[in-house]
C-alpha cells in the first residue's frame, strides 16, 4: 500500500489509494483531433511533471482535464503553446501536434503559435490600461488596424465575451477598476480579439463567486462552437458542466479520459472513481 507523506504541492492520498497506476483508459475514439499529444513527457530540472502522456483532444468541444494538485494537467495545457518554455530548466520530450503539425518542430515560431492558443490563467491578469488599450494591445501587436477597424474589432471582443454591456460606458477607465469576474471576461476578450483557433483555461473561476462562475462557463457554452477550448478544474461539478470530454491525470500520468457524463457516471479505473467520489484528492 502506498504510504509515503506528500511532498509539499502534491496530493494527500488515502488507503484507497492502489499501488500503481494503471495503463490510460481511453474510451472513446477521436478520429481528427485538434491536439494530439504523443508520449509527451516534461521536466522541471530532474522532477518530471508529465510523464509519457498520449491523449487526442477534439475540435470545437470543451475538454476538461481534472486531477489532484500536482499531477500535471496546468504543465499539460501550458505545453499545448509552448508555455513551459519560459520556464528555466523545463525540457519537454514526445510530440504536441496542433492540427497535425509538431508545436516543438524546428520551424514552428513559439509567438505565432500563441496567437491562435489563447490562455486564460487562474488569476485575472489585465494590463494595468483602460479597458479599451487591454483589448487593443494584442491587435496593434499582430496586426495593421486603423482607428474605425479598431474599435470594431474590440468591441466585437467585448461583445463575444458577454461584456460590452457593462464596460461601453467605462472603456477608457482603467481595466483594474473592474470587478474579478468582469476582469477574468476582459482577459477572455483580449484573447479572443486575435482570433484565436483554441482557448486553454487555467481554473479560470477558482477566485469567482458564482454568479461570475456562471457567467464564465455560459460563454464557454457560446465559444465552443467556434473555438476548440482546454479548461484544467479542480471544480468536479463544473467540469460536469461546462465538458463534453474529460481526462483524469495522476502523478503525471493520464489514468482515464472518455465522454464527461460516461466518466463520471461509470469510471473504468477504480483511482478514477476513488478521485470523483472524494476518497482522496
Amino acid at each position: 500500500m502506498f504510504r509515503r507523506p506528500a511532498a509539499r504541492g502534491e496530493s494527500t492520498v488515502t488507503e484507497a489509494e492502489p499501488e500503481r497506476i494503471p495503463e490510460p483508459a481511453v474510451s472513446v475514439v477521436i478520429e481528427d483531433p485538434a491536439i494530439e499529444s504523443k508520449n509527451l513527457s516534461v521536466w522541471y530540472r530532474r522532477k518530471q511533471a508529465i510523464k509519457d502522456v498520449s491523449l487526442r483532444i477534439p475540435r470545437r468541444k470543451t475538454t476538461a482535464i481534472i486531477g489532484p494538485s500536482g499531477c500535471g494537467k496546468s504543465t499539460y495545457l501550458r505545453a499545448i503553446n509552448r508555455m513551459n518554455d519560459t520556464i528555466l530548466g523545463c525540457r519537454t520530450t514526445g510530440e504536441m501536434l496542433v492540427e497535425k503539425e509538431d508545436a516543438y518542430g524546428p520551424n514552428v515560431d513559439p509567438v505565432l503559435l500563441r496567437r491562435k492558443i489563447g490562455l486564460i490563467f487562474q488569476k485575472p491578469n489585465p494590463f494595468p490600461k483602460s479597458v479599451f488599450r487591454n483589448i487593443a494591445f494584442g491587435i496593434q501587436l499582430h496586426y495593421r488596424a486603423n482607428s474605425g477597424e479598431l474599435e470594431g474589432i474590440v468591441k466585437s471582443a467585448l461583445e463575444q465575451a458577454n461584456l460590452w454591456d457593462e464596460v461601453k460606458d467605462r472603456l477608457d477607465e482603467s481595466a483594474l477598476g473592474l470587478s474579478g469576474g468582469q476582469q477574468q471576461r476582459l482577459c477572455i476578450a483580449r484573447a479572443l480579439a486575435i482570433e484565436p483557433e483554441f482557448l486553454l483555461m487555467d481554473e479560470p473561476c477558482s477566485a469567482l463567486d458564482p454568479v461570475a462562475t456562471a457567467k464564465i462557463e455560459d460563454l464557454m457554452f457560446e465559444l465552443r462552437k467556434e473555438v476548440t477550448i482546454v479548461i484544467v478544474t479542480h471544480n468536479m461539478q463544473q467540469a460536469a458542466r461546462v465538458a463534453d470530454y474529460t481526462a483524469f491525470m495522476y502523478l503525471g500520468r493520464l489514468v482515464e479520459f472518455n465522454r464527461t457524463r460516461d466518466l463520471f457516471e461509470k469510471p473504468r479505473e477504480e483511482l478514477t472513481e476513488n478521485y470523483i467520489t472524494g476518497r482522496f484528492g
